[in-house]
Parts: structure tokens; sequence; C-alpha cells
């Protein structure tokens, strides 16, 4: 099981460096129906794992000369703050929405990538 966790992980972190977000994409369905985690935990447990990932990639983006720090703080409190109301209201959401809801993302960015809109 730990095998799979750093697979996962791997696939996660491989994403998010690359693409600069996804790493939910990988993470989510795969803690599903790959290690059988409970759905709910494994929405809250992707936004987790993350911000780790998130910070290690910023870092090596900002070593490289490509973030600006002033420019993405407007960015990272829209954030913060999203992710702090919609953590207070994850508990009240139906799993089927919450489903459709992700699908209804992921189709969108695939959509725009394809098509380079």
């Amino acid at each position: 099981m730990f095998l799979k966790f750093i697979i996962v992980g791997s696939l996660a972190g491989l994403a998010n460096g690359l693409f600069g977000a996804g790493g939910g994409l990988f993470i989510v369905p795969l803690f599903i129906h790959w290690c059988k985690i409970e759905e709910r935990n494994a929405f809250a447990s992707s936004v987790a794992i993350i911000l780790p990932i998130s910070i290690v990639s910023a870092f090596i983006y900002f070593k490289h000369g490509y973030l600006n720090i002033i420019s993405a703080l407007p960015y990272i409190i829209g954030g913060a703050l999203g992710g702090f109301i919609s953590g207070h209201f994850f508990k009240n959401i139906n799993m089927l929405w919450l489903r459709r809801i992700f699908a209804i993302f992921i189709l969108y960015g695939g959509f725009r990538a394809i098509l380079g809109f």
C-alpha cells in the first residue's frame, strides 16, 4: 500500500511541477479507486498533499526566476480565502455533486488545453 501512495504522490508532484497545478487530477481518482480511500477523505487529503508539493514547485520556479511573488500575492490571498470558505462548506456538500463539479472542471481544463483558448 505504501508503494501506491508513493506512486500517487509522485504523479501529483510531476503534474504540479510541469503544469503548475493538476495534482488533484491524479490524486483524487487514484486515492478512491486504487488506494481505496473514501471519497470525502480523498478530496480532503488531496488538498493537504497539494500544499507541500506546491511549496516545493514554487521554490524551484522562484530559484530559476520564473516566480514573481508580488504579482502572485493577490492570487495567494484569494486562494487562501477560497480554501477557508470551501473548507467550512465541504462537510455539507453531497459527494455526487462534488464529483460532478470536479468532473466539470476537469473537462473544462481539458477542452481549453486541446482547443488552445
